[in-house]
This record gives structure tokens, sequence and C-alpha cells, in this order.
């Protein structure tokens, strides 16, 4: 059987996994976690490459315990009862140190099947450990994933990538008898999109399987290998990032044309219908904003409509959702100003809240000059009065600068007469 080469070099210890050192180097969240045994549910989001399923094995090793595995892609609730009730007999009566079920792709489990898991995890028959490319927040089920502690795992950057190559060759029984020399290695890099397993992937089609020939590896060679072996799309990972990405700047850049290309490529390549209508929901807001609200509002009801009716149909949904996005006048000051408010709270710190804004609840609270001094809106002419509610520090600072498209000139022109020059609208 022919092994491949990510899976022949595959990490058996922490000490020889790569990167993630936020979480498994010296102070890593999870590094005493491990050293100690003492597992929590966990629940490991990040792109596909990035060593989620390698972490989880390892983890098992070391803590010297049971492991199981199911793909979320084949396996249905009886599955995960029979992984579930194996786990709770190989446990014992006798032991502290529970299985670990590992559930790859844990996003693509439906709510009965995620369901299914929470007995085994609240009664602690199992340590659940899912990897996931989404969003937990977003595909995971409130009651699990409340049982469970997140963390992120990042794409490799190229220090990791050079580290990982380096290492595959130098333990690889078969790349250790090759004649290769590294000559030039940033087109692999570059393709492999901080994909560990991409990386390798690419760099096993490079040097081919002729033992006896001496192969330098260069910038061209790599690009015109690849070019001849790529595939139209891997919902999995080799081009999911890529075409999402084209789809998203075909979009931004209201060429409706491109966008639905994109869009078909993603359909016929089978990629999950959420995972779409999602990033379309977020461009509405980006992109988009307040140059035509209406867009949020289509964005967020194909999102609920092609959850129920799914593929083929939806796709018709989304094509309309695309290209009326794509259709659309286009504006970032939103997105801007939520970036520009955020880099102001780290500069500054928690400002304290103007007294006149605070709440009062209480009698003691009024006495302390809480809401003392707020002018209520709608006893004003326009429904408008002439306050401050920034704080002190900042104030007068603008954040949100409206647009030039029509919609958001008349937002421009309201906010000026308002504030008659307190902001720089």
């Amino acid at each position: 059987m022919n092994v491949p080469l990510a899976e022949r070099v595959r990490p058996k210890t922490l000490e020889d996994y790569v990167s993630q050192l936020h979480l498994v180097g010296k102070n890593g969240a999870l590094t005493q976690q491990i050293k100690s045994g003492n597992i929590p549910s966990l629940i490991f989001w990040g792109p596909p490459g990035t060593g989620k399923t390698t972490l989880a094995q390892i983890i098992a090793e070391e803590s010297q315990r049971p492991f199981y595995t199911l793909s979320a892609i084949s396996s249905g609730v009886k599955d995960v009862r029979e992984v579930i009730e194996k786990a709770k007999q190989s446990g014992g009566l006798f032991t502290t140190k529970n299985p670990i079920l590992f559930i790859d792709e844990i996003h693509r489990f439906s709510k009965s099947q995620q369901d299914s898991l929470l007995g085994a995890v609240e009664k602690g028959w199992v340590t659940l450990i899912g990897a996931t490319t989404e969003n937990p927040s977003f595909e995971v089920i409130p009651a699990l994933l409340s049982r469970c502690q997140v963390y992120v795992l990042n794409p490799f950057g190229k220090d990791d990538l050079q580290a990982l190559l380096k290492r595959a060759m130098e333990t690889d029984p078969i790349l250790k008898k090759r004649k290769i020399e590294l000559k030039e290695t940033e087109a692999l890099f570059r393709l492999s999109g901080g994909d560990g397993r991409k990386l390798l992937n690419i760099f096993e089609l490079i040097v081919g399987v002729d033992e006896s020939k001496k192969i330098s590896i260069t910038n061209e060679l790599v690009l015109n290998k690849v070019q001849k072996n790529t595939v139209l799309y891997d919902k999995t990972g080799e081009q999911h990032y890529d075409i999402i990405s084209a789809f998203i700047k075909s979009i931004r850049g209201s060429d409706p044309n491109a966008a639905v290309y994109w869009l078909a490529r993603m359909i016929e390549g089978g990629e999950d219908v959420k995972f779409i209508a999602r990033r379309m929901v977020i461009l509405a807001s980006e992109d988009i904003g307040n140059a035509n609200p209406t867009a949020l509002v289509l964005a967020n009801t194909t999102f609920q409509a092609v959850n129920t009716i799914g593929y083929p149909e939806a796709r018709i949904i989304l094509s309309q959702c695309a290209t009326y996005l794509a259709s659309s006048p286009k504006s970032n000051a939103s997105y801007l100003a939520i970036q520009e408010a955020q880099s102001k709270v780290k500069e500054t710190g928690d400002l304290s809240v103007p007294l006149e804004i605070r709440n009062a609840p209480t009698k003691l609270m009024k006495e302390l000059g809480y809401g003392s001094g707020y002018l209520y809106a709608h006893d004003h002419t326009d429904n408008f009065a002439d306050m401050e509610f920034l704080p002190e520090e900042i104030s007068g600072t603008t954040f949100y600068r409206p647009g030039e498209n029509s919609r958001e000139k008349a937002m421009k022109d309201f906010l000026k007469k308002r504030w008659k020059g307190k902001y720089e609208f």
C-alpha cells in the first residue's frame, strides 16, 4: 500500500510536533494539561493541515488513554453510540483516565448527532476532542460547546513549513535515500497556503519515485509540476480557501459574472451551502454595509433558506444573493469604524463611562450622580440633544465616516447638520 508522505512522517510525540507553540510550546495553553494528563474536552479550530488530528493522537498517546476516532462525513448517531459504548467499557471502573473520542470535521455533524455526544461528555465517559475548519460558535451546538474548551490552530508560517520539510527529509525512510537539493522554496511555501499536509503532498509530487535521480527543487520546477496536476476543487482544503477568496473578491469588485462562476465551482465541488451563505452574510456587512442595508437582510435570509432547502435547489438562492451583492453599491465604512474603535480601545484601555450616561437603578447610584445631566433626545427638537457620549479623553474622535455612495451621502449630510463640526464626517 502506498502511504502518503504526510502520513509517513506524522509526529508521534510532542517533541516532534511542529508549530502551534501558543498551545504546546513551553508556556502553551495545552502543555501543562498534556503533561499532567488532566485533559478536558476540546475543540480544535483551524484551517486544514495545521495538525489538529495529529495533536489529538499525541494527547491520547502521552496521557496513555484509549483513542477512538470518528469522521463526521461517514458516521451517524448509531456509530457515535457504538463508539461511546466501547469507550465506556475500555475506561473501566478503576481508572480516572477516560478514553478520548476524536471526531474529525465535527462541524458536519447534525444537531441530533451532536446531541448524542452530550451525555457521554457530561458524565465523563469520554473526553471529546473535535476538529473543525469552521467557526464552532456557529457549527457546534451551545450545550456541547459549553462543555469544551476551544483552541485555535494557526496556519503554518514560513519557519514552520521549513521545519516540517526538513524533518520529512531527515526522518522519512524513502526521502532519506534520495539526493534532494532545496535550491528554492518560495513556490512550495506559497502554494501550500500554510497547510502542512498540502506542503508534503506537493513535495512528494515534485520529487517523484525515481530514487536514483538527483533532483534540485526550484520555483520553476514546482510551478510547472503543480499546474499539471492541480485538481478542480477540493472541499477538504486543497483549493477551498483559494476559491472562496476568488468568490468574495469578485463580489467585492462588483463582478456578478465572476462571482457566479466561482460559486458554480464551489457547488460542483460539493461545498457546504452554509459555508458559502455565511461568507456572503459577512460580506454584506463588511463590503456593502450602509451603502445598501438590504444586502445584509437578503444575505441573512439566504443563509436561513439554503439551510432549509439544501442542494440542488439552494444553488438558485445562492446565485440570486451573489449576483445581488455583486451588483450592489459598496462601502466598508462600518468595517473601518469598528477596526478604528477597537484600536482606540486597545490604545486607551478601559476609559470611564461619563456619569451622565451611566445607568442608575439604585438610590445610591443616583446620589453619586449616575445619570445626572442626561438629555433625553426625544424631549428635544428633531429628537436630538447636543451632548457628549464618548469618554472625555477621546472626545470628538471620529470612527464612522460614511462613504460617497448616495445612501451614505444622505447619512453624512444628516450627521453633519446634527453635530455641526463636532466630528469629521
